[in-house]
């Protein structure tokens, strides 16, 4: 448990950024399940527009230090890879 007054405020904020990481996490993962889905029922339009959309949150989940860099360029890569593989 924490004793100083400085442990107890970062207890404090570590709980308030937990709430914030996981909502951001939670909405990127929103927006990766709209592009799996679109994929999954072959309208390469809507794959494509999902895509988009999903493009900047995960980018802003990298910048907001949710994930790393490459974990995000990756999961890019191969929903990429998956909407061009819809033609």
């Amino acid at each position: 448990m924490a004793n100083s007054p400085q442990a107890k405020k970062r207890a404090r904020q570590n709980e308030r950024r937990l709430e914030v990481n996981k909502a951001r996490r939670s909405r990127i993962r929103t927006f990766i399940r709209k592009v799996e889905e679109a994929i999954e029922s072959g309208d390469k339009d809507a794959a494509s527009a999902a895509l988009k959309a999903a493009q900047p949150e995960l980018m802003r989940g990298v910048s907001k230090g949710v994930y790393h860099k490459n974990t995000a360029a990756r999961k890019m890569s191969r929903l990429t890879a998956r909407v061009k593989a819809l033609a």
